[in-house]
């Protein structure tokens, strides 16, 4: 007898799979289609919204830059300085030293570049750098005449359209010679004619190969290029450029070679621009930097944005009044006043850069933030912070004689010794043995990893000449550091060991009152806190009636000085819990000091400018950590103690270097933050070779140093 096969069990679950096998698909068929869509209908929108060819540019608006307050510090106008001129008077070399720079592939692609797009994402997967963005000459142009700088999905769809249109309209050379035509070179001037004149004073067709690689590496970051700004910036930026030309095979090698020689002439400018003679003229200088970075400049100079930032306007009065007691000893050949001078302050809490002096007021080399200057003994606290995280405490003693690493035998200001010393005196007399004694202890790579947590960017920890050796005990340092960056590391220990990034811009809007941005501050705990409330209780000695006694403030406040034993830079680092500066003076180039220590002129500029800044914040303590007390003693020590009282802890940190009883903090994502660090590379230098005598940073500071 036949039966019915839908008698059958397994025929019934093979016509069930069937008919899933069928939903699914049919479910995938109906997303495809609704995921197709939509991105047609976006497509579609992006494209009815794209400006025609034939649009003229939108009428240009400045833009407004507030403090924190509120307060309009300054209008940024779209003034433009911009002559025309054909692609037939633009030499050669310049022509392709903008399609080596931008767009190698410009004479092949046409207007947008697969090949280049995916080279640019590669380099920046495999952290190579980019030497050529993904966007290419005809999309730059696009976005810089027809587009805003907002970037979003919908302005790279329409930057590519519109480069493929512009590509069937004009040819190669109409391309290229609009593009060099609208491009900002900074300092005003839009094109290449103008920005010839601006920097070598002559006619685009007059360029040298130089002078062509040096401009068309500016385009890339127009402030920080700038060879009036940043030489040395612009030097290397020139060399690739020229490196790029002989890769894409515009010149040979030695043609090269001898180009990155050639002196170059660059034009004389005026001691003073307009900006100069407005107050926080170095802090306009360094926000529109970012501004063009982030957005381009013309959604600087020409979109009206409104930029909220950091900077309070009272605060900025006071520093640029305390930066008044610089002396003028001569005038150098590019017409500055010397000395020059810096001062940074920033909120320890929130990494708000409070206040910026980058100078004497009538150039455009930011000091605050681009000048890398020897330390001297300002970066011994760093040497301090890693004894104790170690295990010593402030009344740990240490031998103050003699003492030699090869043939370098470290000596004191005084060219004395002292005998035995607390860790707490060495600090506070900035003695120049004891400290290097510590260094010995410790390892010279745990202080370089607090300094480098803390914020120095500008340490060398390789190559055959670095930071790693004893000689940065006294801040001997290879490249040195910026204002800026030891502001922010002393901010640290004001903070109860958390480091929080340092930030100029709070929020910007755009024309039609779009935030484009919202900053929010960056922490992260680096250091135990209670080591960092104890190397503040020992800096407070500095002030209190160590090398720093000028800069007294009748409030608590904790800092050091910083002397080069050249007296070529001389320092001081101060704070107190609500507000952290630094202050520099220093040459330029060739000059001395002669006997200005950082316990004299440094002090007391950074005491004036405290004293005004914090006329309106209430005076208060630095917070004191759980397990801090105070012996009392003749003269009272700070010591670790368990909540339980029982007996001090000599090392506060457990064998694995982590403090089993540190609290914890929540960060953004609410995941727990380690308030104590990880420990530092257990790599010890006590048994490498001696380290070479430093020849720039011992201290030359004494106790109540006017």
């Amino acid at each position: 007898m036949n039966k019915e096969r839908s008698d059958s069990p397994k025929d019934g679950r093979r016509s069930s799979k069937n008919g899933n096998s069928k939903l699914t698909v049919i479910l995938l068929i109906v997303f495809i289609v609704m995921i197709t869509g939509a991105g047609l209908g976006f497509l579609t929108a992006s494209i009815h919204t794209m400006p025609s060819l034939k649009d003229e540019i939108r009428p240009a608006a400045s833009s407004q830059i507030y403090d924190v307050n509120g307060k309009l510090i300054n209008t940024v106008h779209s003034v433009e300085n911009r002559v025309p001129v054909s692609i037939n008077k633009i030499p050669k070399n310049l022509q392709n030293a903008f399609v080596a720079a931008e767009d190698a592939r410009f004479y092949q692609h046409i207007g947008i570049d697969p090949r280049g797009i995916l080279r640019a994402i590669w380099s920046n997967i495999t952290d190579r750098g980019v030497s050529e963005g993904g966007s290419t000459i005809t999309q730059q142009l696009a976005k810089n005449a027809l587009l805003s700088q907002e970037r979003t999905l919908k302005r790279k769809i329409q930057e590519a359209i519109l480069a493929l249109q512009i590509e069937r309209q004009y040819s190669k050379n109409e391309i290229l010679e609009l593009y060099l035509n609208q491009i900002y070179f900074g300092q005003g001037a839009y094109g290449v004619q103008s920005a010839s004149i601006v920097y070598f004073n002559k006619n685009v067709e007059d360029l040298t190969l130089a002078e062509c690689a040096m401009l068309a590496g500016i385009p890339k970051s127009p402030n920080y290029y700038s060879p009036f700004n940043n030489l040395k910036a612009a030097t290397e930026r020139q060399a690739t450029v020229l490196d790029q030309m002989v890769k894409y095979e515009f010149i040979t090698s030695p043609t090269a070679t001898q180009a990155k020689n050639d002196k170059l002439r660059l034009a004389v400018r005026s001691s003073q621009t307009d900006t100069k003679n407005q107050t926080a003229s170095y802090f306009i200088d360094y926000v529109t930097q970012y501004l063009i970075d982030r957005y381009g400049a013309d959604a600087v100079y020409k979109d009206g944005l409104k930029v909220y930032t950091t900077l309070d306007l009272d605060m900025q009065e006071a520093a640029e009044e305390a930066m008044k007691k610089l002396p003028s000893v001569r005038t150098d050949g590019n017409g500055l006043q010397q000395p020059q001078g810096a001062l940074v302050a920033i909120d320890p809490r929130t990494g708000y850069i409070k206040a910026m002096v980058g100078g004497r007021g009538n150039d455009q080399f930011n000091r605050a933030v681009l000048a890398e200057r020897q330390p001297g003994s300002a970066f011994k606290p760093f040497i301090y912070l890693a004894a104790l995280e170690g295990g010593m405490t402030p009344s740990s003693m240490i031998e103050d004689t003699k003492i030699s690493f090869g043939s370098w035998s470290p000596m004191n200001y005084d060219e004395k010794f002292h005998g035995s010393v607390s860790l707490r005196t060495a600090l506070e007399q900035s003695l120049n043995v004891p400290t290097v004694k510590i260094a010995n202890q410790t390892g010279v790579d745990k202080p370089l990893y607090y300094a480098q947590q803390m914020g120095i960017s500008t340490l060398v920890l390789h190559g055959s000449v670095n930071d790693r050796n004893l000689a940065m005990s006294l801040g001997g340092l290879t490249r040195g550091v910026t204002p800026l960056e030891i502001a922010s590391a002393y901010g640290v220990l004001a903070n109860q060991g958390v480091h929080v990034d340092p930030i100029s811009v709070i929020k910007i809007v755009d024309r039609n009152g779009k935030t484009l941005e919202q900053v929010t501050p960056k922490e992260k705990a680096v250091v135990n806190e209670r080591s960092a409330y104890i190397l503040t209780d020992m800096l407070r000695g500095v002030i209190n009636n160590g090398t720093g006694t000028a800069a007294y403030i009748e409030r608590p406040a904790a800092g050091k000085t910083g002397t080069t034993s050249d007296y070529k830079d001389a320092w001081f680092v101060g704070f107190t819990p609500d507000l952290v500066a630094s202050v520099w003076i220093g040459y330029d180039s060739d000059g001395y000091l002669n006997g200005i220590t950082g316990g004299g002129l440094p002090a007391v500029i950074w005491k004036s400018f405290m004293q005004k800044a914090l006329v309106n914040v209430p005076s208060r303590d630095f917070i004191r950590p759980n397990g801090i007390v105070i012996e009392p003693n003749p003269t009272p020590v700070l010591t670790e103690q368990p909540a339980d009282g029982k007996q001090p802890i000599t090392n506060p940190l457990t064998p694995d270097g982590k403090n089993s009883k540190a609290p914890t903090q929540t960060d953004d994502d609410s995941h727990p933050v380690d308030k104590t660090l990880p420990p530092p590379p257990v790599k010890s230098d006590k048994n490498t070779s001696p380290p070479p005598p430093p020849k720039k940073t011992t201290e030359p500071e004494k106790k109540n140093n006017p």
